[in-house]
């Protein structure tokens, strides 16, 4: 079940999680045992340290570049493009500009 926005209207994506000075902004949007759906806003030179998640992960940059790191491979995605990271293999994001992505994570 969605929670954290609006239904039945049209939403940029990117509109729904706001910058902060030296900080990473998440909004949930979807959690459950099967499901994760995350909006993140990372300021320039902000990171998420390498970790593994429980099932594969697919980020789509909606605005800036993000560096991932995936299994010591290194990915600028951009707007508009997404990348697959799978479960659980090593990976790192790192706000080499100001970006945002939507997070969905799969069970």
């Amino acid at each position: 079940m969605y929670k954290n926005i609006a239904k039945q209207k049209v939403l940029h994506m990117a509109e729904q999680v706001d910058y902060q000075d030296g900080q990473i902004v998440s909004r949930t949007l979807v959690q459950n045992s099967k499901l994760s759906m995350t909006l993140f806003a990372f300021e320039k030179d902000e990171e998420i340290s390498t970790h593994a998640a429980g099932g594969d992960a697919m980020v789509t940059v909606l605005e800036g570049t993000g560096r991932f790191t995936v299994g010591g491979e290194v990915f600028l995605v951009s707007q508009g493009e997404t990348l697959i990271m799978p479960k659980d293999i090593p990976h790192a994001v790192y706000g080499q500009e100001r970006f945002k992505m939507l997070l969905t994570v799969s069970f």
